[in-house]
C-alpha cells in the first residue's frame, strides 16, 4: 500500500505592514539610531527585485545563504565557500571574524525576514538555532549587476 505524502507549501517573501500611528494622546520616542548597523525598515510598497526586473525574489536562495554564513560563523564550513556571494571587504571581514557562533549542533536557520530599505539593496534577519541557544543573522544584500552580494553581516 502506497503511502499518501501531502505537498508541502513553499515559504513566501512578505512585506512588514508598517505600524500604526500613534492613538491620541500617545505618542512615540524618537526613531531608532541605525546609522552603522543594520536595521530592517518598514516595508517599501515596490516588490523587490531578484533577477531580471520585475521577477520575485526566491527565499530559498536567501535561505541557503543564512544557511551557509551561519555554518561559517559555527566553524562547521570554510568561507571560501561563499566567497562569490560576498564583497571583497564583506568576506574579508568574515575571515577575520572567524568562530562567533558557539553551537552544540548543526545550526540552522528560520524563516528570512526581508525588506528594501531602497531599489538595489534588500536586507534580511534571520534567527539560527543552535541547539539550546539561538542567535540572530543579520544581512544586507546589494545588487551588482544582475548579481546579489552581500555587502556586510552581523550578528547576536
Amino acid at each position: 500500500m502506497a503511502s499518501r505524502l501531502r505537498p508541502v507549501p513553499l515559504p513566501r517573501v512578505t512585506l512588514t505592514p508598517v505600524p500604526d500611528p500613534p492613538y491620541d494622546g500617545e505618542q512615540r520616542g524618537p526613531e531608532p539610531a541605525t546609522h552603522g548597523s543594520l536595521a530592517l525598515a518598514p516595508a517599501d510598497p515596490r516588490p523587490l527585485v531578484w533577477g531580471p526586473p520585475g521577477s520575485v525574489p526566491d527565499e530559498r536562495h536567501l535561505r541557503h545563504l543564512g544557511q551557509a554564513l551561519a555554518e561559517i560563523l559555527t566553524g562547521r564550513r570554510p568561507p571560501e565557500t561563499v566567497s562569490d556571494r560576498l564583497t571583497d571587504r564583506a568576506y574579508a571581514e568574515l575571515v577575520r571574524a572567524g568562530r562567533m557562533i558557539t553551537a552544540g549542533s548543526r545550526p540552522l536557520v528560520g524563516v528570512p525576514r526581508v525588506t528594501q530599505p531602497r531599489e538595489g539593496a534588500v536586507e534580511m534577519c534571520v534567527l539560527v538555532h543552535c541547539g539550546e541557544r539561538s542567535h540572530v543573522l543579520a544581512l544586507r544584500l546589494e545588487r551588482r549587476g544582475v548579481q546579489w552580494l552581500c555587502t556586510d553581516f552581523e550578528t547576536a
